[in-house]
């Protein structure tokens, strides 16, 4: 056999990391569980410990991530969230007190954007261009409403895993027929997980009947091996994480996540970035098809 039939090509490897992080702290608890238990709401409090103890982490590693920040959040713990903007982060919208789009009518969904907006700004300078919808959940109406408020991409929906994709409008769903795929708009996907999210493996809620409490090196297993499957098999492509300070902000999580970063960053074609700079090279190299 030539020995050249021997040689097999290298794929270059062009991934990038977004480590995302939703700053819910007490607004989850206020907001769509309506706690009055100042014990539960303490959980959300912890999320200021958690905000600091990644902001240390993001520090020493080098790495930019994107939070998403309810207003309530950022009207709570300013010195917090202008700490975050001030070291380089991105702060993305996520609701005012975490309300789920889909179970507001129209005119209040757009009070929550101008809300939360403000918010942002206040704190930045300048508006949100990332959305992440609270629960995941958006209404008939947000794609079109993100668009009127000039956001540049959404960060809620899972039809892919490592590849972004443009919003549609006017999609149908006929029950005596196939789905209709509506218009391609110019507000790209970056898309998410429930397995590449902190929550259901972490999370402890005992009205809703979840116990996580998953050990670390189960969750790290997981992640990795998503993160291996990318790197392996595609070769590029976005790998998206969602967390929350008030999860993952545990010590034995926050060894687990470190760990996880050194582990990316030991791979060649690897780079961390934040969601908003991904989103704009998508729109520069793939801009989206006209009508």
């Amino acid at each position: 056999m030539p020995a050249h039939d021997l040689v097999r090509p290298i794929m270059s490897k062009n991934v990038t990391v977004c480590l995302s992080f939703d700053f819910d702290a007490l607004s989850i608890w206020l907001g769509p569980m309506r706690s009055k238990s100042p014990s539960t709401i303490s959980r959300g409090e912890f999320g200021a410990v958690g905000a600091e103890r990644l902001l240390d982490l993001l520090r020493r590693h080098q790495v930019l991530a994107s939070w998403f920040i309810p207003g309530h959040t950022i009207d709570t713990y300013p010195k917090i969230v202008q700490k975050i903007a001030d070291s380089g982060h991105e702060i993305g919208h996520h609701g005012y007190l975490h309300e789920n789009p889909a179970s507001v009518p129209p005119d209040e969904e757009r009070r929550i954007l101008e809300r939360g907006s403000e918010c942002i700004r206040r704190i930045t300078g300048k508006s949100p261009v990332g959305y992440r919808s609270p629960a995941w959940d958006l209404s008939p109406h947000s794609v079109g409403l993100l668009l009127e408020f000039g956001f540049q991409y959404d960060s809620s929906l899972m039809a892919t895993d490592f590849t972004p994709y443009y919003c549609r409008i006017g999609d149908e769903a006929p029950q005596d027929g196939p789905y209709v795929f509506g218009k391609e708009v110019d507000l790209v996907e970056l898309p998410v997980d429930w397995s590449l999210d902190d929550w259901p493996y972490f999370g402890l809620h005992w009205p809703a009947h979840h116990v996580g409490l998953r050990t670390p090196d189960e969750v790290y297993s997981i992640w990795a091996a998503d993160f291996d499957f990318l790197y392996q098999h595609l070769g590029t492509g976005v790998f998206i994480l969602t967390m929350h300070p008030q999860v993952i902000g545990r010590g034995h999580r926050l060894l687990m996540l470190e760990r996880l970063i050194d582990y990316m960053k030991s791979h060649v074609g690897v780079t961390f970035s934040t969601m908003e700079h991904v989103a704009a090279e998508w729109q520069r190299t793939h801009p989206v098809t006209k009508a």
